[in-house]
């Protein structure tokens, strides 16, 4: 069973149902471009979300990496892995965003 879409994503695709379907298409063809798993393909997303400091986008990685099955150790990681790279303020933001959604 397929998860709804978040509210404005679903709004844009009913109103524009080909620009979605080449949204995701492109998504798809992305994916299968490359020898990276599913696994990484998500950790990869989840922090490229961080970067660019997308909080929806980064809620929304937190949780597919949930239903795929990372641990909530796994996806922290990826904040923390900012740091040294993005600075401690950008990954404190990131580890911010993953705790909202991330229950222990």
């Amino acid at each position: 069973m397929k998860k709804p879409l978040p509210h404005g994503a679903q709004t844009l695709a009913d109103r524009h149902a080909d620009l979605w379907r080449a949204y995701t298409d492109l998504g798809a063809a992305a994916a299968d471009a490359g020898p990276l798993d599913a696994r990484t393909r998500r950790l990869v997303k989840l922090a490229l979300s961080i970067a660019v400091g997308s909080e929806g986008s980064t809620h929304s990685h937190v949780r597919r990496a949930r239903d795929e099955g990372l641990s909530a150790d796994e996806i922290r990681h990826v904040a923390l892995l900012a740091v040294p790279t993005l600075g401690l303020p950008a990954a404190v933001k990131g580890m911010t965003w993953i705790d909202d959604i991330i229950e222990d």
